[in-house]
């Protein structure tokens, strides 16, 4: 049975593939080759078996070159999208910061008209003590030249009476050049005590007049004091308010990090003592109390703004770049920062102000800088192309620290950038925003 199949494999090989031979000659002698059916059956597969490798080989390379174009296309379209993206973030930053400019000049403005409008308070608050004093003093003598005018009136019409009596021969006293001396001296004193009456009451009168006027001026010009400490009050207020939120978006207690700056800057005298207006030795006066407590809310901007800049709020690279991994897990690893892609040479920035405390190579890092900032808090940037600061070297917020690279354990060129709060890795975009919605 099987050579019986085995003849007619044979015989349908024979048809299809017949016997044939290759002849070699030399010079001397004539070989042949033999090619059995099986043997060019196998040479005919193999052969089959190549070019449909190759057919399919290239089918798969040009599809992945079309794949890779359609990939590259869309790795341009979302790099123009993070462009836009970065462009309109730093258009908002940089028109935040002018309007903090713009509100630091008026509240600056609004500082000094407030200084200015005190002291005339102040000034016309003394006017109006001396006015007072004044005008007592003028009651007192009104009231002490009533009562001599009263007297001498009194001594007047007793005299009169007297020479009346002596003038009718009632046996009193006989009216003589002494007596007539006296009447007339005492009626030019009465004449002129009189007078100065009528002037004392003219002063007085003037006196009360003007000190009405002056207290309404004083009255407007508290209503108006009270407007501008009232505007100085909501502008503290919407200035403190994002700040406050800003730290503790970032998982910050801001009076923690207000009294660790204080700490630093509790000299008396400096730049963030509180000014203070004099009470001319009264009692507590309300719009010095408003305009210190002003002041304090100013010191504490100012606080709010030296912690900021030495607490990551920024972003280490400025120029165009793309989010290529954030932070969390990865792989089934803790990734425990975010990586920001661009070319080689991308300048790298410190994102606050601190002290470099390591800068070279570092195993899977690459080349790495440590920086040790404020609160416990530091900051890598690892895989760098070069490092242009030395450890022990201070860094202020915005300084150039690094070049972005390639070295390390890493898959193309990139900045894996890392905050760490007390040893412990955290989201560097919980800063990052955090800053973004304030600066």
């Amino acid at each position: 049975m099987r050579t019986r199949i085995a003849q007619e494999v044979h015989s349908w090989l024979e048809r299809r593939f017949p016997e044939r031979r290759l002849f070699i000659r030399s010079n001397t002698e004539t070989r042949f080759i033999r090619l059995k059916s099986e043997t060019q059956l196998v040479a005919w597969a193999g052969g089959a078996l190549v070019v449909s490798w190759t057919i399919v080989a290239t089918a798969i390379l040009l599809m992945d070159s079309i794949g890779a174009g359609n990939f590259r296309a869309q790795a341009q379209r979302d790099q123009m999208i993070y462009e836009e993206r970065l462009r309109v973030m730093s258009e908002e930053r940089d028109m935040r910061a002018a309007e903090a400019v713009a509100a630091q000049e008026r509240f600056a403005a609004a500082l000094d008209h407030a200084s200015d409008l005190q002291s005339q308070l102040l000034s016309e608050q003394t006017r109006l003590r001396e006015l007072e004093t004044g005008i007592e003093v003028i009651q007192g003598t009104l009231r002490r030249t009533m009562g001599e005018r009263k007297a001498v009136s009194e001594t007047l019409e007793t005299l009169q009476a007297r020479l009346e009596d002596g003038g009718n021969g009632g046996g009193g006293m006989p009216m003589g050049d002494e007596a007539s001396g006296t009447v007339d001296l005492l009626a030019d004193a009465l004449a002129e005590t009189a007078a100065e009456r009528d002037q004392i009451a003219a002063d007085a009168e003037f006196a009360l007049n003007h000190a009405a006027e002056v207290e309404l001026e004083l009255r407007l010009l508290q209503e108006k004091n009270d407007e501008i400490f009232r505007q100085l009050e909501e502008a503290m207020l919407v200035s403190v308010e994002p700040l406050e939120n800003m730290f503790r978006a970032a998982g910050q207690d801001p009076d923690a990090m207000i009294a660790t700056v204080r700490r630093g800057y509790s000299g008396t005298g400096g730049p963030l003592t509180p000014m203070s207006f004099s009470t001319m030795g009264g009692g507590t006066d309300p719009d010095a109390a408003r305009a210190n407590a002003i002041l304090d809310r100013m010191d504490q901007i100012n606080l709010y703004r030296i912690a900021a800049e030495r607490a990551p709020f920024d972003i280490p690279v400025k120029s165009s770049f793309r989010f290529t991994s954030g932070f969390g897990m990865r792989w089934g690893r803790m990734h425990n920062g975010t990586d920001f892609a661009g070319p080689v040479g991308t300048p790298i920035y410190s994102t606050a102000d601190g002290v470099v405390t390591f800068a070279g190579w570092s195993s899977g890092y690459g080349r790495l800088i440590k920086v040790q900032h404020e609160f416990g808090i530091e900051t890598r940037y690892a895989h760098l192309n070069q490092i242009r600061v030395d450890v022990g070297q201070r860094v202020s917020r915005g300084d150039r620290i690094g070049d972005m690279g390639n070295s390390g354990r890493s898959t193309g060129p990139h900045l894996h950038y890392e905050v760490r709060v007390g040893g412990t890795p955290v989201n560097p975009m919980t800063y990052i925003r955090a800053g973004q919605d304030v600066f």
